[in-house]
């Protein structure tokens, strides 16, 4: 069996590739039309690019003993988890804790929207679904992306008393005011559909980030809703710690980064869907208030 050898040359090649504004994927995919294990193109990307980014934008050195600093951490919505309670009163409704994890910060939620809210959203939702798609990088628009096939909408923030309910539920769960959330997302999975592993945050190098942040500053933390149970598949995945949680409806999974960086480990995705449909209802929250 050949060994796929990650030349200078390539190296060189795909640095070229980015700095001409390539998407990642479209370089990935290059590759692969040539011969490329796909898993051996996106190793080399990577590792390419931190190369590249360190050459660029060097940190300066720790003192001896001190760790480095990555970027500076900003303040993120917190849900009132001292004392490990078992469920937090929110919005008028017992929200059950099930799981919580540190690094990352991950909290799965139980019980904390009905099976008539969960129903209430598909149907707003249903006749305004249309391909979901990706932040562009390069001008801060939205593109299709190969990573990500569902389809979705957005409900503009407190657009009916049904969503404004979920709302202040949600600002109260976390700690966070409902002006700093964006619109609810809803998204439908079919069977095979799927949203690779991202990072939600807004990398600030990347040109198309300006007019994102503008809007209400950096995203600091995400929640999940589910709105159905699939019947297999569609778990969110978090493949830095090797963690899944289970789409179950009416749970949420919770996490908070609290800086841009792979450091937060906040590294998730939507596996696949095996069998029926995933429905779930995303909520971003922002630094400030989000416009």
């Amino acid at each position: 069996m050949s060994v796929q050898m990650i030349t200078p040359e390539l190296r060189r090649w795909i640095v070229e590739q980015a700095e001409a504004g390539c998407r990642p994927t479209d370089v990935v995919a290059a590759m692969t039309a040539s011969g490329w294990n796909e898993d051996v193109a996106i190793a080399a990307l990577e590792k390419t690019l931190q190369e590249r980014l360190a050459e660029v934008h060097p940190q300066p050195a720790a003192p001896a003993g001190e760790v480095p600093v990555l970027a500076e951490a900003v303040e993120v919505p917190c849900p009132a988890l001292d004392g490990a309670p078992a469920h937090i009163r929110a919005g008028g409704r017992d929200v059950k804790v099930l799981t919580t994890m540190a690094l990352p910060r991950v909290v799965v939620f139980g019980s904390l929207l009905s099976d008539e809210e969960c129903e209430g959203l598909m149907a707003l939702a249903r006749p305004r679904l249309i391909r979901s798609e990706t932040v562009d990088n390069a001008t801060g628009g939205n593109e299709v992306n190969p990573a990500r096939t569902s389809d979705g909408m957005f409900f503009e923030r407190g657009e009916t008393p049904l969503i404004t309910r979920i709302e202040q539920r949600i600002a109260d769960l976390v700690n966070w005011p409902v002006t700093h959330g964006e619109g609810l997302q809803i998204l439908r999975y079919r069977p095979g559909a799927e949203y690779r592993p991202h990072h939600d945050y807004f990398d600030p190098k990347h040109p198309g980030s300006t007019p994102i942040l503008a809007r209400g500053g950096q995203r600091v933390a995400t929640l999940v809703m589910y709105l159905n149970s699939p019947q297999a598949g569609g778990a969110t995945t978090f493949p830095d710690v090797g963690l899944e949680v289970a789409p179950i409806r009416g749970n949420a999974v919770y996490f908070s980064y609290d800086r841009a960086h792979v450091a937060t480990r906040t590294l998730h995705g939507g596996a696949p869907v095996v069998a029926g449909e995933k429905w779930v209802a995303t909520k971003w929250l922002r630094q400030g208030v989000f416009i």
